[in-house]
């Protein structure tokens, strides 16, 4: 059961006041790539009025502003300021094969995923954006109760199997000046990660996929005879001799990244990846800038 606005903004405050690690060292994070981002423009912020625009099909009805459509033939809807804004809705997996880690040395792929999601949420804020998480039905907001939404977001997946258990991201009518970020592994057959990405594009909202992966899981580096055990219901596979197929693997995992990158690019979207032996640092800049570099050249003034 989806976990109502209320009881988001409950989670949210007793988050912070508990100061989580994860907070903490998103934020440790965040203030290191802060270094290295010089001042930009930012965009309107609020919730006041900021223009009609004509009624196009998938727009929430609940924006139709009845009074202004009644004086004309067509059906205006009444945009804020939030919605003009590029605001971004984030999205980390955190389904069974985001636990992965190939050695104690390395954190788990979900760490990473949440870290970057919570560090780049707080460059945004720091530059005036607006964030949610997404698939919570909550609107974008600002400052430091915004991250604490998003926190308690990340931290009520382990309350929800549903959610613990989905590899691809929730659909949310985002209004078509918003952006999505997306962080996952991205191991799903590509036409259900077209779909996912399709019915955001489709609408023209913007967005980004990072894939997040173990270094093992594109090297494939064990040797001789191994069993692999699926997380998601895969089953189970015992292979006598690992470097007779590490080359097949190889060409298979290059063609899912190959698929990804063209299903970013009919989007319009970005695309990174990011290995867990990689610094944060280096691919939360790589992402903050290609994000907002976007947001300005569409941004409304």
């Amino acid at each position: 059961m989806t976990t109502s606005l209320a009881e988001l903004h409950h989670r949210a405050e007793l988050l912070a006041a508990k100061l989580p690690p994860l907070m903490v060292a998103a934020e440790r994070v965040a203030a290191t790539v802060a270094q290295g981002v010089h001042g930009r423009r930012r965009v309107g912020q609020g919730e006041a009025f900021w223009q009609f625009r004509h009624y196009e099909r998938g727009d929430p009805i609940q924006h139709i502003d009845w009074r202004r459509s009644a004086r004309s033939d067509s059906v205006y809807l009444r945009e804020t300021e939030w919605e003009a804004a590029q605001s971004v809705w984030l999205w980390s997996d955190a389904s069974p094969s985001m636990q992965y880690q190939s050695s104690r040395k390395l954190p788990a792929k979900v760490e990473h995923a949440d870290l970057i999601t919570l560090a780049l949420a707080s460059l945004l804020v720091r530059g005036g954006e607006h964030i949610a998480p997404l698939g919570r039905g909550t609107i974008p907001s600002t400052g430091r109760m915004a991250l604490n939404i998003l926190a308690a977001a990340l931290d009520d997946r382990e309350h929800d199997p549903k959610e613990h258990s989905s590899s691809l991201p929730p659909f949310e009518q985002v209004p078509k000046h918003g952006r999505v970020v997306m962080i996952s592994d991205f191991l799903e057959p590509l036409d259900e990660i077209n779909r996912a990405v399709g019915v955001f594009s489709d609408r023209g909202v913007d967005g980004y996929i990072l894939q997040i992966l173990d270094p093992a899981e594109q090297s494939l580096p064990f040797g001789g005879r191994t069993r692999f055990e699926g997380t998601e219901n895969e089953g189970n596979a015992l292979i006598g001799r690992v470097e007779g197929v590490r080359d097949d693997y190889k060409i298979e995992m290059a063609a899912q990244r190959r698929g990804l990158e063209a299903i970013a690019r009919t989007a319009g979207w970005g695309f990174g990846i990011h290995t867990t032996d990689q610094s944060l640092e280096a691919t939360l800049l790589n992402l903050y800038v290609a994000l907002t570099a976007t947001i300005e050249w569409t941004g409304v003034n």
